[in-house]
């Protein structure tokens, strides 16, 4: 029998790579997007995918939209990552944030009591959760203690997961996923700036990249690689929490200097302005995935070094196919950032 699968926020990052791998697995799968929000599907488009997965449109913020979507589908796994997951956005829309990120998953673990709950189901917590604690390394025991209201909205949805674990008995399980890139990471994010900048100044496309906190340090991990870890939790008899990580740091400096390099354009090129400082920023981020590599023999395979190449020499090529004017799915085309390098080019 063909499994089925639904994914929430399919159109970002770990939604198109879990449904890519998903569907290469034989998996029916499903994917959910916002019906007020023009449709994003270029990541879909990019992997090759688009055409093998059938569309919901679903609002978290509503609880017939999700039992809407989870009829259509009647999925026997959902995986849920639609969020609003911007740490810096959350500061500026707290109580937006809260609304998506806390209370829709919620209504996620309600409609699934309600409807089948028999549905496995993976939430995507994060490593932000455990914000500025004392421990140089986190795993599933280490308490936390919330920097953002980002974070503070996932704390609540991770323990509203295993409240209805306990009180239910549904399948639920937390995936507390330390950061994970990729060439289709948002342009919001500090990784794909910095790949997507270098990327221009070495095609003479931008002069500096601007940064803020160059200090913060990140385990970075390769997003391929963690949407498979998310499904080898579900694939499990019983649920729990499990962290994924690469057990090593590196600051934001660390990573621009790599991709500085790979690049080959001076580091001198990079700045850090006040502007993009948060209100309140962590310092550093560090997992322990030994649960996850014990249980169901996960582990990272990507280095440090080959992530930052990939993500650089993807951009490099993505502004390359732009200047000779081919097509490609593309997320550049629609940010505010490039909109003047995209400008000026049509000019000529």
């Amino acid at each position: 029998m063909v499994k089925r699968a639904l994914i929430t926020g399919i159109t970002g990052q770990d939604g198109a790579y879990l449904a890519k791998f998903l569907a290469e697995k034989g998996y029916d799968v499903y994917g959910s997007y916002r019906r007020l929000s023009t449709p994003n599907f270029w990541r879909l488009h990019y992997l090759g995918i688009f055409d093998k997965i059938k569309l919901i449109p679903m609002e978290i913020s509503d609880s017939n939209s999700i039992y809407d979507a989870l009829e259509k589908s009647d999925p026997s796994e959902l995986y849920n990552f639609a969020a609003q997951s911007f740490v810096e956005v959350s500061f500026a829309q707290p109580t937006y944030t809260a609304n998506v990120s806390g209370l829709g998953v919620s209504r996620i673990l309600d409609e699934i009591r309600k409807y089948n709950p028999k549905i496995r189901l993976y939430q995507a917590s994060t490593s932000e959760m455990f914000g500025s604690i004392k421990d140089k390394i986190m795993n599933e025991n280490t308490p936390f203690h919330p920097a953002s209201p980002y974070a503070i909205a996932k704390l609540y949805s991770h323990w509203m997961v295993n409240l209805y674990r306990d009180a239910y008995g549904l399948h639920a399980t937390n995936g507390i996923l330390f950061n994970h890139e990729s060439p289709i990471r948002g342009l919001e994010f500090v990784t794909r700036k910095i790949s997507n900048g270098v990327a221009k100044i070495s095609l003479g496309l931008a002069k500096t990249l601007s940064l803020g906190n160059l200090n913060a340090k990140r385990d970075w991990g390769y997003a391929p690689e963690y949407v498979e870890g998310a499904w080898k939790m579900l694939q499990q008899n019983t649920s729990g929490d499990y962290v994924l990580a690469t057990n090593e740091t590196h600051s934001v400096k660390e990573f621009a200097y790599e991709a500085c390099k790979i690049a080959g354009i001076p580091t001198s090129k990079i700045k850090s302005t006040k502007t993009f400082l948060r209100p309140l920023d962590v310092a550093n981020l560090q997992g322990d995935y030994t649960k996850a590599k014990k249980t169901f023999n996960w582990k990272p395979k990507t280095t440090f070094k080959k992530l930052v190449k990939i993500m650089v020499e993807s951009d490099i090529e993505r502004w390359q196919k732009w200047l000779k004017k081919e097509y490609q799915p593309w997320d550049a085309v629609t940010s505010g950032e490039d909109s003047s390098v995209l400008k000026n080019n049509f000019k000529n």
